[in-house]
């Protein structure tokens, strides 16, 4: 799917028009090719149905109306920008749905109340990830004064990709859950962690 930036005389696209389908969504006016929907039901492809679906009911019956507008205060307060540079807002249910089910993924409990500050986790940029083809281990090297380190319910989820061939020089997913290092109150990790 590629997002379109339209220019002189075209204001907005929908349909279908020779294989290709516009249409627009939060983010902006969109394109993508007309296909037809694939549904293998693979474990994982079941299990991720089943996350999303007990994720989108807790927003209705675990969060309060009061956490749920604490979600779109959030939302509101956040700019994110798509692929090709436009800024825009996400609802506060996606807000919800996009932290909670990285959270759930990785073992985390559902955060039912929004976010209090209005801010993305900074970037750790002293984190570099090694991986052993041998031991099959990926060993995480971070920076281990940052926040989560002391906080229970909080952690550095760890994605990783399929391998590939030696000849390809560019991977954007999919990703697969690796493991967690998991805050701690009491004992937090120390860098770095296999």
């Amino acid at each position: 799917m590629a997002l379109v930036v339209f220019g002189g005389g075209i204001v907005e696209m929908r349909g279908s028009i020779a294989g290709n389908v516009y249409s627009r969504n939060k983010a902006g006016a969109i394109v993508r090719q007309r296909t037809v929907p694939v549904n293998p039901n693979s474990p994982l492809q079941v299990a991720a149905r089943s996350r999303l679906s007990r994720m989108s009911a807790s927003w209705l019956d675990s969060a309060s109306a009061a956490q749920r507008i604490e979600w779109e205060t959030f939302a509101r307060n956040m700019i994110e920008t798509n692929r090709v540079g436009q800024e825009y807002h996400m609802s506060g249910f996606n807000q919800y749905m996009r932290s909670n089910l990285v959270a759930k993924n990785a073992g985390y409990l559902p955060y039912l109340d929004g976010p209090a500050l209005f801010v993305k986790p900074a970037q750790d940029d002293t984190m570099t990830a090694t991986v052993s083809e041998g031991t099959q281990l990926i060993t995480i090297n971070f920076d281990d004064d940052r926040d989560w380190v002391d906080l229970a319910n909080a952690g550095m989820i760890v994605e990783m990709g399929i391998p590939q061939n030696p000849s390809i020089n560019f991977f954007n997913g999919p990703w697969r859950h690796a493991g967690t290092i998991d805050g701690s109150v009491g004992a937090p990790p120390t860098t770095p962690e296999t």
